[in-house]
């Protein structure tokens, strides 16, 4: 479990709205709520940890982005995200605007 946390913290990245937009075509972007850790949330998904993971989508902490936010970020494309690859997901988290 370690493993992938530690492979996980080196792939956290910053992204564009531009670079994430592909994935949001082909619906493999997942929103997380700013009220997880993105890690954690990585970690679950890669780990198959199924009852975070269905908690998270009950209490709609994860989630498939909207179309309303989708076209709110196709607006403000300087949107960044942090980011972690988690395949075949993407997962996204807003950051605070600078």
């Amino acid at each position: 479990m370690e493993d992938i946390r530690a492979e996980l913290e080196e792939m956290l990245d910053e992204a564009e709205w531009n670079w994430l937009q592909p994935h949001a075509d082909r619906q493999a972007l997942v929103v997380v709520g700013q009220e997880l850790d993105l890690i954690e949330v990585g970690v679950a998904i890669a780990s198959d940890n199924v009852q975070s993971v269905q908690h998270w989508l009950g209490e709609q902490l994860i989630y498939k982005p909207s179309a309303e936010q989708v076209a709110d970020w196709n607006v403000n494309r300087s949107k960044r995200f942090n980011t972690l690859i988690v395949q075949p997901f993407v997962l996204v988290q807003e950051l605070a605007a600078a």
